[in-house]
């Protein structure tokens, strides 16, 4: 999740204090079981190896990254929320991982990456970013030649799925949009399916049913 600390933004609530959640971030098992259909749907969809490299953006508390790491050769978490990167760091420093690395780094401020990759996932990040365009035209850069983008998210939820819109700059994505930004900023062979349904309970108690998607491009060989 990037975009953690902003300016306030009047449509929007400001920004959201992710670092204030980051500790009890996994303890909710809808979001944590959406992090499982993720990783499912990327690996049935983007052939990886152990030589492959991966960089997770708004890599949370790695529920992404994590999920890949076994099959690829490293995985490095970027997020600009220190508290989510420190819970992420302590599963590191517990389980031994030495393949997968953190890096702080707000990309929409300009900040840059550490290395190139030969796929960059992203899960539930991209509807925290305003502007997604110049941040897609980053991430294509950080890609190697033939490397993929793969970006889950929701479709247009009409504004349902947060309780608070707070930090919240989509309301999902129309793929067909998505897409065409996708292919602007140099990326070829998009496609999309949909990667996980997601219920959760409303405020009044019924249940609310969402789609999220997984857009997958390819940054051309030189």
């Amino acid at each position: 999740m990037m975009r953690r600390h902003g300016s306030p933004d009047a449509a929007n609530g400001g920004p959201k204090d992710f670092d204030a959640v980051a500790a009890a971030w996994d303890a909710n098992p809808v979001r944590v079981k959406l992090a499982r259909d993720v990783v499912r749907a990327i690996r049935d969809t983007i052939p990886m190896t152990p030589d492959t490299t991966v960089l997770d953006f708004g890599c949370g508390t790695g529920l992404l990254g994590l999920g890949l790491l076994p099959i690829v050769k490293s995985v490095t978490g970027v997020d600009s929320s220190q508290g989510m990167l420190d819970v992420l760091n302590e599963k590191i420093r517990e389980q031994g991982y030495r393949c997968m690395t953190t890096f702080r780094a707000d990309l929409v401020q300009g900040d840059t990456l550490p290395g190139r990759y030969d796929l960059v996932a992203s899960s539930m990040a991209f509807h925290h970013i305003r502007d997604t365009g110049p941040l897609l035209e980053t991430l294509y850069r950080a890609l190697l030649p033939g490397g993929r983008i793969a970006i889950a998210d929701l479709d247009c939820d009409e504004g349902r799925f947060h309780e608070s819109p707070e930090g919240v700059f989509h309301n999902g994505f129309d793929r067909c949009i998505l897409k065409g930004m996708l292919e602007r900023a140099g990326f070829t062979n998009v496609r999309n399916r949909t990667a996980a349904i997601v219920r959760k309970p409303a405020p009044g108690g019924d249940i609310r049913t969402f789609t999220v998607f997984l857009m997958t491009g390819q940054k051309p060989e030189d």
